[in-house]
């Protein structure tokens, strides 16, 4: 009888995509057929892969800046929504405080999904984000709320409106190239659930609440921050191998940033993200002693378990790069950094699953309890 489930869902297919194609035996992520590799190099930004999720396309020039102005308008979020996060402790978990803020708005924002007018509002929700995301991380930090400055396009103006200084270019093209890669990876957990949610044709707001409910969850967003946290308690790059022999091998304890449900080889996203790190790590000491940890501790890893296909996922390296460009390991902050990212994927996949897919996901379970009982009274039960 147990045979008939599939025990995480793993391998069942839920939706049909044109967004997002995994080849995990080699190691292969492409967009709607582009590489994330090639879009990286190649120099594109953020808007236009949020504009390929949202339409199918890379924009043109004219159709970038239109999109780009329809996502700035959503820089301005209703007085409420803000109020929702400072109405919140400070040592609230920072994509707890993103629900809040999503919650907010799906308690006031009007929607009915519309093919007409989905993905306009698909791009507001886009620079919402941006927004709620900048001021979570004030509020966290005990600094005033912000309106994004757009100038510099999207990653410009998340890092000017959250660290509130001007990036470098350097810091700039880490975190554009962040977003890309960390923006869908098919139908994880976080996906999945906020899927679930908009098949009751609930509002996109609270499909993103949902799904952010899952991402906050340790096993999906949290593996960046849990990779710092190992680097951290191994302290020093000459204590790596005797770290390695006394939890990994000798204690069995997790490898933490190491595994794929998905990939049996080096994670694409996580070799672009080794070499921002290995950029930028030089320029903040506590993120530069980490680096050479990971660097160590990735060759040991590799070692010892590269022959069974586990190796290092994007988590692995994406905290180095979070904490050189300047964000605390503390509250989460790295896996709202993930969701800032997310969120074009989980909209791009919630529009393509109610405009063309649509049905009420509602699955069954098998029932293993006792088989039929009568009822006893209270008074009457030995």
């Amino acid at each position: 009888m147990m045979e008939r489930i599939s025990r995480g869902l793993e391998d069942v297919d839920i939706k049909w995509t044109r967004l997002t194609t995994i080849d995990g035996e080699r190691g292969i992520l492409r967009y709607s057929g582009y590489s994330v590799e090639d879009l990286v190099n190649g120099g594109a930004s953020a808007e236009e892969i949020q504009y390929l999720f949202l339409n199918g396309e890379l924009p043109r020039e004219q159709e970038l800046r239109d999109f780009s102005s329809k996502v700035e308008r959503g820089y301005h979020v209703p007085a409420h929504v803000l109020s929702a996060i400072s109405n919140l402790p400070r040592s609230s978990d920072a994509v707890a405080l993103q629900m809040g803020a999503f919650a907010a708005l799906a308690a006031s924002e009007r929607f009915k999904w519309d093919k007409t007018t989905d993905r306009d509002v698909a791009a507001s929700t886009i620079g919402n984000m941006l927004t709620i995301t900048a001021n979570v991380y004030r509020h966290v930090e005990g600094m005033p709320f912000t309106e994004p400055d757009p100038r510099g396009g999207y990653a410009t103006a998340f890092l000017r409106a959250a660290l509130g200084r001007e990036p470098t270019d350097e810091e700039s093209k880490a975190m554009n190239a962040a977003l890309i890669l960390y923006m869908d990876h098919e139908v994880p957990a976080s996906t999945t659930a906020g899927l679930v949610v908009v098949s009751t044709l609930s509002d996109m707001y609270s499909g993103v609440t949902g799904a952010l409910a899952a991402l906050k969850g340790p096993l999906h967003g949290g593996a960046a921050e849990a990779a710092i946290a190992q680097f951290a308690e191994i302290g020093s790059e000459d204590s790596v191998e005797k770290w390695f022999q006394e939890n990994i091998l000798s204690g069995r304890r997790r490898l933490m940033g190491f595994g794929h449900r998905v990939y049996r080889t080096y994670d694409p996203r996580a070799r672009i993200f080794k070499g921002f790190a290995e950029r930028l790590a030089p320029r903040n000491p506590e993120a530069y002693k980490y680096y050479r940890i990971a660097l160590k501790l990735e060759e040991l890893g590799i070692a010892q378990f590269g022959s069974k296909g586990i190796y290092p996922n994007t988590d692995f390296w994406s905290g180095i790069v979070y904490m050189s460009i300047g964000f605390p390991l503390k509250n989460n902050i790295y896996t709202s950094l993930f969701a800032l990212s997310r969120i074009t994927g989980w909209l791009a996949h919630f529009i393509e699953y109610v405009e063309e897919q649509h049905r009420l996901i509602r699955p069954r379970a098998v029932y293993t309890g006792p088989g039929e009982r009568r009822f006893i009274p209270l008074a009457s039960r030995s």
